[in-house]
């Protein structure tokens, strides 16, 4: 993608005063409820509107979309209130159809971007369009295939693309439905930074009263959009009620949601801003040289084990540590996931030095 700067200029042409805004029910349900949203949310800061018209259910005999139907409802949407339109495609079909009735912005759910299959299918079928494409991240955090997900509609000569960031699948119990990974989607910013970036607080809360503050977080990232179901009697919704928000509640969001300014000029905030940064940049070193010395230890408790036909794995003790720093990150501000996530991956990585030793 080496000329990946054509992929925001769709984007940058739009001039947005404000993050762009992609709202609407998760599913269409009848053509009276996409009407009504629609006309609740045109005069608002939404820019295109979305409604999900297949949806991809985890088990057979929950509602599954109303199928291409819901597509002519769409274009009654852009006629009677000029609100451009979106939706999920999952196949050739779906692109066909979408395409044929005009829909603005299209975007592969994650489902689907675990599969280069289906990514290639959807790719071909729309080979060479002017139509806005977006890539959900997949089920699982596996940023290779997040990314070659994009190279293959890029490859297909489609140049209006963007990422959704909606969080990811865990079997660990978290206040999320969809944990965030929020370092996935920093390091795609970094590596792409002229990708468009939109986040999809609705599938990463899966719980309307925390879809401000996970959209605030993407915001203070400089995430360049949300994208954030909204129905207008959400206890009822057909699918995903639980965290879908009110025209009314998304509206006032964007009036409590702080905008954040990429950079300041001043010069004593820059002043400022690189003293800050030298002293986290020594202190990044520092934890570095400390991990290194605490793996050197590792070695030498795996040349014991070794020598004594011990087990690398010792569970009462690791369990031990685990709680010792949960409650020593408590005490110094640091939440008990983040323990848990370095933690298991220091643990993991002294597995590994240990286990190279045994075997060797």
């Amino acid at each position: 993608m080496e000329n990946s700067k054509e992929m925001r200029k769709w984007l940058d042409d739009m001039a947005l005063p404000h993050p762009l805004v992609i709202a609407g029910p998760c599913s269409a349900e009848t053509e009276e409820q996409v009407l009504k949203i629609a006309h609740e949310l045109k005069d608002s800061d939404v820019n295109y509107y979305r409604a999900g018209i297949w949806k991809p259910r985890t088990r057979p005999g929950n509602f599954e979309g109303v199928g291409a139907i819901g597509l002519k409802w769409l274009q009654k949407v852009k006629e009677e209130t000029g609100l451009k339109t979106a939706t999920e495609v999952a196949n050739r079909n779906h692109v066909d159809l979408a395409l044929e009735h005009d829909i603005d912005m299209l975007w592969i759910g994650a489902r689907s971007t675990v599969s280069p299959f289906i990514v290639q299918e959807i790719a071909d079928a729309l080979e060479g369009t002017d139509k806005v494409v977006l890539i959900k991240n997949p089920v699982n955090p596996d940023l290779s295939l997040w990314l070659g997900a994009v190279e293959r509609l890029y490859s297909a000569n489609i140049k209006k693309l963007g990422v959704i960031h909606r969080g990811f699948s865990s079997y660990e119990k978290t206040k999320y439905r969809n944990i965030p990974e929020w370092q996935l989607a920093i390091e795609l910013q970094t590596r792409f930074p002229d990708l468009p970036l939109i986040n999809d607080p609705s599938h990463i809360t899966g719980k309307r009263d925390m879809v401000f503050d996970v959209s605030q977080t993407a915001l203070d990232l400089n995430f360049d959009g949300l994208m954030i179901e909204t129905h207008f009697d959400p206890d009822n919704a057909w699918s995903d009620a639980a965290q879908q928000v009110t025209p009314d509640t998304l509206k006032q969001m964007f009036i409590d949601l702080k905008m954040r300014k990429e950079t300041d000029l001043e010069a004593e905030y820059n002043s400022k801003l690189s003293n800050l940064r030298a002293q986290i940049d020594v202190i990044d070193n520092q934890l570095v040289e400390t991990l290194g010395k605490r793996m050197k230890i590792s070695d030498e408790i795996g040349k014991l084990k070794k020598q004594k036909n011990v087990a690398v794995l010792q569970t009462n003790r690791w369990n031990a540590i685990l709680g010792n720093m949960i409650l020593e990150g408590e005490e110094r501000g640091l939440s008990e996931e983040f323990v848990l996530r370095m933690f298991k991956a220091i643990h993991q990585e002294s597995i590994n030095h240990q286990e190279k030793i045994i075997n060797a």
